[in-house]
């Protein structure tokens, strides 16, 4: 199983950055996915979440109606698109897959219901 995360790099205060996460090695459309940001030192935490068929999407507080999550099951990918990005957006951002057979909610918010995760993309916003 990959999930290979991209997308990241530098940008201002109040540009913009779409990340992208491919997928491979199992059912994409079994699975709800996630975005989570990280800091040296710190615990994951979770930023958005979208539902195996996109009908529900989740969004941490700090970053509803700025990002929006996206997924197109047909070639495997799972998108974040940041918007209006401030300094305390700078992380790394990883994504991840839970598989729907073991998790109720279908836009799961916790770091350990999901099985499977990428890499890592850095964000760095310059203010």
């Amino acid at each position: 199983v990959q999930l290979q995360a991209s997308g990241g790099g530098l940008v201002q205060a109040g540009g913009s950055l779409r990340l992208s996460c491919a997928v491979s090695g199992l059912f994409f459309e079994s699975h709800h996915m996630g975005w989570f940001r990280q800091a040296p030192g710190k615990e994951r935490v979770f930023v958005a979440a979208i539902a195996y068929n996109s009908r529900s999407t989740a969004y941490s507080d700090s970053v509803k109606g700025r990002f929006t999550v996206s997924r197109d099951n047909a070639k495997n990918l799972v998108y974040l698109q940041m918007s209006s990005l401030n300094a305390e957006d700078t992380d790394v951002y990883y994504c991840a897959a839970a598989p729907r057979r073991s998790i109720v909610s279908p836009t799961p918010t916790r770091p350990n219901e999901y099985t499977y995760w990428g890499q890592g993309t850095l964000v760095t916003v310059s203010s």
